[in-house]
């Protein structure tokens, strides 16, 4: 058997309950040209405690499908989005 595959991405969306959507970024080199290119994929991610919110840098792990586009988990949240908290805090006063 072969090692579920693990990315870190960021959270672009909250808006569900108890799934994430996390963009993933890829680098990888153009076969004919040699330039380094970026690639982008969206992840929907259970995440069963709703602890991550738009903007957190996320871990997240591939597993079992869970619904019809869901096939990743959330790990763990590595980095907390600081300027979400800054927003909160200006609305407030």
């Amino acid at each position: 058997m072969g090692k579920r595959k693990r990315f870190d991405g960021t959270v672009t969306s909250g808006k569900m309950q108890k799934t994430i959507i996390v963009k993933v970024l890829t680098l990888s080199k153009h076969r004919k040209y040699g330039r380094i290119v970026k690639e982008y994929n969206r992840y929907k991610v259970h995440d069963e405690k709703n602890s991550a919110k738009k903007g957190d840098l996320v871990r997240i792990e591939e597993t079992r499908p869970l619904s019809k586009d869901k096939r990743f988990r959330l790990i763990e949240v590595l980095k907390k989005d600081v300027t979400a908290h800054i927003e909160l805090t200006e609305e407030i006063k």
